[in-house]
């Protein structure tokens, strides 16, 4: 699924998914710089995101796999 990723001033990470209208915070990464690697969303949502560059500009659009959940 696609989401955009975005980082507001106070430097709270957070992922929005237009298809179901929602917009969640990051709130636990498992790898410190996020991509390649699963992250945790408010909601309880795990998301698997691609391995991009340590340095990509924020925000963007990526593909993304939801692991579990319905």
């Amino acid at each position: 699924m696609k989401v955009m990723i975005r980082k507001n001033r106070e430097g709270v990470l957070s992922v929005y998914v237009a298809k179901k209208d929602l917009e969640e915070p990051i709130v636990a990464m498992e790898q410190p710089a996020m991509w390649g690697g699963r992250v945790t969303l408010a909601n309880g949502w795990q998301l698997e995101l691609p391995a991009l560059a340590v340095e990509t500009a924020l925000p963007i659009t990526v593909d993304v796999r939801r692991i579990g959940g319905t």
